[in-house]
């Protein structure tokens, strides 16, 4: 079974920046047949998908961060980052790096963030704190 692990979290201050790593071992595919995302989740707040990669390069990104994050990823490390700049206290939350094999972006984005069970593996997260 696959097993992501993320790190990277910290506490930063607004317009700053932070680059989150998730590695992932194991599973039923070789590591480039899964699409690979990240979602968050605030304190209160409903999960949010933000960002996710398939192999070929195809991303989508939920509008919020647009322009700010950057997802990519090494297949040869296992590994998919996100770049996050111009960090806001509202970025404030657990960020998850989350995988689907054989899947668009677009879709991993809705099941990050609808039906968080149907993913082949979610990590733990890592937290990220923006203040003002």
């Amino acid at each position: 079974q696959l097993q992501l692990v993320e790190s990277g979290g910290d506490s930063v201050q607004a317009g700053g920046s932070l680059t989150l790593s998730c590695i992932g071992s194991g599973g039923k595919y070789t590591y480039s047949r899964y699409c690979m995302g990240w979602f968050r989740q605030a304190q209160g707040k409903e999960r949010e998908g933000v960002a996710a990669l398939r192999s070929d390069g195809t991303t989508t990104y939920a509008d919020s961060v647009k322009g700010r994050f950057t997802i990519s990823r090494d297949n040869a490390k296992n590994a998919v980052y996100l770049q996050m700049n111009s960090l806001k206290p509202e970025d404030t939350a657990m960020y998850y790096c989350a995988a689907e094999a054989d899947v668009g972006p677009d879709t991993l984005m809705a099941t990050m963030t609808y039906r968080r069970n149907a993913l082949n593996a979610w990590g733990e997260g890592t937290l990220v704190t923006v203040s003002s």
